[in-house]
C-alpha cells in the first residue's frame, strides 16, 4: 500500500503540468464542490476527479486510501442521521423506532460525503503528481511567506514519513512476540505501543530538522530555484477551460439571486 500524500514519480499528463495550473484546478473543484446543492452535478465532478487520477496514471495511488474515505462517509452519514432528523421517515436504524432515517437528513449526509471525497482525492492527485521543490518555488511566486510554505512542505514530507515509521514499528513489535489480541479491542490496545516509540522518533527528528534548516541558512532568506518552471500550451490550456468553468458556474448560481 502506498504511503499518503507521497509524491509518485511518473511521466503522466499532470506530472507534466506547472504547479500553478494544479493550484488554479484545485481551487475551482474545491469552489464548485462547496458551493453547489447538487447531488448529481456534485457525482459528476467526483467522476470527473477520478478521470483526472485516471489521466494524470495516479488512478492507483487514489483507490489504495479509499478505504479512509469510505470511513469517513459512514461517520459522515450516521451524524446526519443523527443529528438532522428532518423530511419523511425512510426507515429507523435501531429496532423499537430508534434513530430515525430521514430524507433530509440522508440528502445532508451523501451531499458532505461528496464534497470530502471530492476534496481529498484531487487534493491528493495534487500532492502526489507534483513535487515538493516545484509547489514550494510556485507558492513562494504568487505571495506567500517562506515560513508557511516551509510548515507546509514539513507537514506534507513528515505524514507518509510517519506512516511508513508507524508500520516499522508495529511489525518490530509483532517480531517481539507482542500479540494484542483480535478485533476492536486488540486494535485499540496495539496503539500504545506503536504511538509512543513514534512520538518519541518524531520529536528527535524534529529537532535534527532545526539544526538542519538552520544550518542551510534559512534565516538568510536567500535562495535560488532548482529549476524554473513555465506555463506550456497544456497549461494555458487548461486555465482557460478552468476559467470558463467557473465563470458559467457562478453566473448560473449567482446571477438568479439578483433576478
Amino acid at each position: 500500500m502506498s504511503e499518503i500524500l507521497q509524491y509518485v514519480h511518473k511521466d503522466g499528463l499532470f506530472h507534466r503540468m506547472h504547479p500553478g495550473t494544479k493550484i488554479f484546478l484545485i481551487i475551482v473543484v474545491g469552489l464548485i464542490t462547496i458551493l453547489t446543492l447538487d447531488i448529481a452535478l456534485l457525482c459528476l465532478i467526483l467522476l470527473a476527479v477520478l478521470g483526472m487520477a485516471l489521466a494524470g496514471r495516479v488512478l492507483r495511488e487514489v483507490l489504495q486510501q479509499m478505504a479512509l474515505i469510505l470511513a469517513m462517509s459512514v461517520i459522515f452519514i450516521l451524524i446526519t442521521l443523527i443529528t438532522m432528523p428532518d423530511g419523511q421517515v425512510l426507515g429507523y436504524l435501531l429496532p423499537g423506532g430508534y434513530l430515525p432515517v430521514t430524507t433530509g437528513a440522508l440528502y445532508a449526509g451523501i451531499l458532505l460525503t461528496l464534497r470530502f471525497a471530492i476534496l481529498i482525492i484531487s487534493f491528493q492527485v495534487f500532492v502526489i503528481t507534483t513535487q515538493p521543490r516545484d509547489l514550494v518555488n510556485t507558492l513562494e511566486k504568487i505571495g506567500v511567506p517562506s515560513d508557511y510554505n516551509l510548515m507546509f512542505l514539513i507537514a506534507l514530507r513528515f505524514i507518509p514519513t510517519l506512516q511508513i515509521e508507524a508500520r516499522k514499528i508495529h511489525e518490530a513489535q509483532l517480531a517481539r512476540g507482542y500479540y494484542p489480541g483480535r478485533g476492536f479491542i486488540g486494535r485499540i490496545k496495539s496503539v500504545a505501543p506503536v504511538l509512543i516509540p513514534l512520538v518519541s522518533n518524531a520529536l528527535s527528528r524534529a529537532t535534527v530538522l532545526g539544526l538542519t534548516i538552520d544550518m542551510r541558512g534559512l534565516r538568510t532568506r536567500a535562495r535560488t530555484p532548482f529549476r524554473e518552471e513555465r506555463l506550456n500550451l497544456l497549461d494555458k490550456a487548461v486555465i482557460g477551460i478552468l476559467g470558463m468553468v467557473l465563470i458559467t458556474f457562478l453566473a448560473a448560481t449567482i446571477l438568479p439571486f439578483f433576478f
